[in-house]
């Protein structure tokens, strides 16, 4: 029997998941379902087989090699796995430079910023945000 992974989304990637479907929202409401179940159907595919990803790029050429990222065009999805447990950590726009992302986080934690809740993501349902198996 295959082994299952837990899926646990950290507060970045809820939050980056927000501003992406608040941002298409304001242009189309279906669209912004439609990219919603895009990630939540991928999010949920690491519970059967996460180390399909491929090691993120970026990281790789700076020696570091525990982060993997599935595309979901035109976002990524940066994760790592740890013993039977997947934490995804970020959705950034592919089309972005992945260190100016990282700064900009590493700023805004220092700064204290809080994180979004979990429940303003309207019509999301909760499943995509806890353990799943």
């Amino acid at each position: 029997m295959a082994k299952n992974y837990n899926v646990i989304w950290a507060n970045s990637a809820n939050e980056d998941l927000l501003e992406i479907i608040q941002f298409i929202k304001f242009d189309s409401p279906v669209a912004a379902k439609n990219a919603l179940n895009k990630i939540k159907n991928k999010s949920f595919s690491l519970v059967s087989f996460p180390q399909r990803g491929r090691i993120v790029p970026e990281l790789k050429e700076q020696g570091i090699f525990q982060y993997q990222e599935l595309i979901i065009q035109p976002w990524r999805m940066i994760y790592r796995i740890s013993s039977s447990t997947v934490y995804v950590l970020s959705i950034i726009d592919a089309r972005r430079n992945v260190e100016d992302i990282l700064l900009n986080r590493f700023i805004r934690c220092s700064r204290g910023y809080p994180a979004r809740s979990k429940a303003e993501i309207q019509g999301c349902s909760g499943e995509c945000f806890v353990s799943a198996r």
